[in-house]
C-alpha cells in the first residue's frame, strides 16, 4: 500500500468484502468488463465529437502505453488540470490502466493551489490546457516546476491529444503485466474547504467502484439514460456520485458542456435529450431564473441531481413548476466518502425537507454533540460517519487526521445535522457557518431560509463582518431578482415580521450581481466576507 494511506481495519475490510461491496479488483479491470459489454454504444459526446465504448477502450490503452514509455509508473501522482473535454476522460482511465494515480484538480484551479497539490503528492506530472479564458498557464506551470524537482512531466493539451492518437510503439501486453492493487488510491480527491491548505482523499479502487455502482440507481440512471456533465469533471460528484463512473457502469451516454451558461446548458439538453443532469444550488437558481428557459424543450429530463449546498424548498418548487418531468434529487455528499440521497419514492414532505439518506447498507451514521455523545432523536448534531466507501484517513497528515477521526474511525464532518421522523437527514448547516454576536451563535443558514421568502430576492448568503464590540455582525448578501429592488430597511422589516429573535436580525446588507464562488462550486462565504467588510450598507 503506498506509505501515508490509512487502511480500513482488516475486520471491517473483511465485513465489505463477505457482503460483496468491495470485489478487489482495479478500476482498470473494473471498467475493462464495461467497456466490452457496451462496445458499440455510444459513451461520451465533446461537441462534435463522439466515442464509444470501444474507442474509450482502445485510445485509453494506446494513452497509456505512450505514459508509461515517458516514464510514468504505478503509484505515481498525476495533476490534470483539465476543463470538460474528453481528453479528461481517455487520461482518467489511460492513468488507471497503469495504476497512476489523478489528483482531483480543476482548470480554475492557479499557482497557489497547483503548487500544493505537486508538493503535497509529489505528483510527477501535471497536464494542462494552453488557456483558460485570458489565463495562459504555461508560465504558471513552469513556476510550479522550478519550485518542485520532482514534477517532471509537463504537458498542455495539445500535447496529451498528440499521445491519445500517436501509435504506441510498446505492445499491449504491457499494460497486461502491471500489477494493482486495489486497496491503494485510485484517485486523490480533495477536502472541499474554502480556506487553508487542501487534504488529499485517497479514494480506492475497492471503495470508488463501490460508491459508484451503489449510487447510479439510486439515481435511476440506466442504460437509456444521457447525463450531462456541466460542474468541473474531477470533482466527486460529477466524475463518481454517480456521475460519468456511474454512467458508464450501465452503458449510458454522457454529454460533457465546457460551458455552465443557461443557455448553453438549455441547448444541449434539448440536442441530446438528456434525461439527468448534476447542479450546485447556485447554478440551478441561476438556470430556473433565465429567460430563455422558455425557448427550449427541456420534457427529457428525468432527474436534477443537486448537492454541495442544501437546496431551498423555493428552488425546487419553482423548478417542479418549470420542467414538470424532472425530479430535483438532493444529495448530500462528501468528497471523503459518505453519500446521502432522497429517494423518489419519498413523500413530498420529505422531498422537500431532507437531503435523504445514506446510499449503503452498512454506511454508519452518528450525530453527536461537542463531548462526542449521540444528540436525542430529532435533535441537531454533528455527522460523523463511517463505512465501506468512507475514508479512513486524510493522506500524510497522522496528526490533523488524530482530531478528525474518533478512536473508532468516524469521520467528523463538521456538518450539522437532525434526523427528521421519515429516518432521512436535514442539513443544519456546518459548525463553521455559525455567526458569533456577542457569544450568541446564530445559524446562517436558518436567516438564509427566511431571507429567501422575499419577493424581491433570488439567492443569499448569510456571513460574518468583524466588529470591535461583539466580535462579528451578520451581512445578508443577496442577489435580487431582474427589475426589484431592496434596502436594509426594508429586509429588516420583513424578518421582523417572522419573528425571530432580534439578535438574529441582519446588521448589514450587500446587493451583489454575483456570488464569488470556490474552485468546487460552492459559495466562498470568506470572499463574501471580505467584500461585506468594505461594501455593505447598514
Amino acid at each position: 500500500m503506498l506509505p501515508g494511506v490509512v487502511p480500513f481495519p482488516p475486520e471491517l475490510a473483511a465485513r465489505y468484502r463477505a457482503r460483496g461491496y468491495w470485489q478487489d479488483r482495479s478500476l482498470a479491470d473494473e471498467f475493462s468488463e464495461v467497456f466490452k459489454q457496451f462496445k458499440p454504444r455510444i459513451a461520451l459526446l465533446d461537441g462534435e465529437r463522439s466515442y464509444t465504448y470501444g474507442e474509450i477502450d482502445e485510445l485509453s490503452d494506446n494513452l497509456a502505453l505512450n505514459l508509461l514509455e515517458l516514464g510514468l509508473a504505478p503509484l505515481e501522482r498525476v495533476v490534470p488540470a483539465l476543463p470538460n473535454v474528453a481528453e479528461f476522460v481517455l487520461l482518467y482511465f489511460a492513468l488507471q490502466k497503469i495504476g497512476a494515480i489523478p489528483i482531483a484538480a480543476l482548470a480554475s484551479h492557479r499557482f497557489a493551489e497547483v503548487s500544493q497539490f505537486v508538493q503535497l503528492s509529489g505528483a510527477t506530472a501535471c497536464f494542462y490546457p494552453e488557456r483558460q479564458g485570458d489565463f495562459v498557464f504555461e508560465p504558471m506551470i513552469q513556476r510550479v516546476r522550478q519550485a518542485s524537482p520532482h514534477l517532471k512531466h509537463c504537458i498542455p493539451l495539445p500535447q496529451l491529444e498528440h499521445l491519445v492518437h500517436r501509435k504506441a510503439a510498446l505492445a499491449t501486453q504491457a499494460l497486461a503485466k502491471i500489477r494493482i492493487d486495489p486497496t491503494d488510491p485510485c484517485i486523490f480527491q480533495l477536502s472541499g474547504g474554502t480556506t487553508g491548505i487542501p487534504k488529499l482523499i485517497p479514494r480506492t479502487h475497492n471503495d470508488y467502484a463501490y460508491n459508484s455502482r451503489t449510487a447510479a440507481p439510486v439515481c435511476g440512471i440506466g442504460a437509456a439514460s444521457v447525463v450531462l456533465i456541466a460542474l468541473p469533471i474531477a470533482h466527486n460528484l460529477p466524475l463518481a456520485c454517480p456521475g460519468i463512473q456511474g454512467a458508464f457502469f450501465q452503458g449510458a451516454k454522457v454529454v460533457l458542456s465546457s460551458s455552465t451558461r443557461p443557455a448553453e446548458m438549455f441547448r444541449l439538453i434539448e440536442q441530446h435529450r438528456v434525461t439527468h443532469i448534476k447542479v450546485v444550488p447556485a447554478l440551478l437558481i441561476r438556470l430556473i431564473n433565465d429567460p430563455s428557459i422558455g425557448n427550449y424543450d427541456l420534457a427529457s429530463l428525468q432527474i436534477i441531481q443537486s448537492g454541495g449546498q442544501r437546496m431551498q424548498p423555493e428552488v425546487r418548487l419553482r423548478t417542479q413548476a418549470l420542467i414538470p418531468s424532472a425530479f430535483v434529487q438532493e444529495n448530500f455528499g462528501m468528497s471523503e466518502g459518505m453519500l446521502f440521497f432522497v429517494r423518489p419514492e419519498d413523500p413530498q414532505d420529505v422531498k422537500l425537507e431532507t437531503c435523504g439518506r445514506p446510499i449503503s447498507p452498512d454506511d454508519e451514521v452518528r450525530l453527536v454533540d461537542d463531548e462526542g455523545r449521540e444528540v436525542a432523536e430529532g435533535e441537531v448534531g454533528e455527522l460523523i460517519c463511517r463505512g465501506p466507501y468512507t475514508l479512513r484517513g486524510y493522506f500524510g497528515v497522522p496528526e490533523y487526521n488524530a482530531r478528525q477521526f474518533t478512536a473508532e474511525g468516524f469521520y467528523r464532518s463538521g456538518d450539522l445535522m437532525r434526523r427528521h421522523p421519515s429516518g432521512n437527514y436535514v442539513v443544519e448547516g456546518r459548525k463553521k457557518d455559525l455567526i458569533n454576536r456577542g457569544g450568541e451563535k446564530i445559524s446562517a443558514e436558518e436567516v438564509e431560509n427566511l431571507i429567501l421568502m422575499h419577493p424581491s430576492v433570488q439567492n443569499v448568503a448569510c456571513v460574518p463582518v468583524p466588529d470591535p464590540n461583539l466580535g462579528e455582525k451578520m451581512c445578508a448578501c443577496v442577489i435580487l431578482k431582474r427589475g426589484t429592488e431592496l434596502d436594509f430597511s426594508s429586509l429588516v422589516s420583513f424578518l421582523k415580521d417572522k419573528e425571530i429573535a432580534k439578535f438574529k436580525l441582519p446588521e448589514r446588507l450587500l446587493v451583489c450581481d454575483d456570488f464569488p464562488v470556490s474552485a468546487f462550486g460552492k459559495v466562498s462565504k470568506k470572499a463574501l466576507s471580505e467584500l461585506a467588510e468594505k461594501h455593505a450598507n447598514h
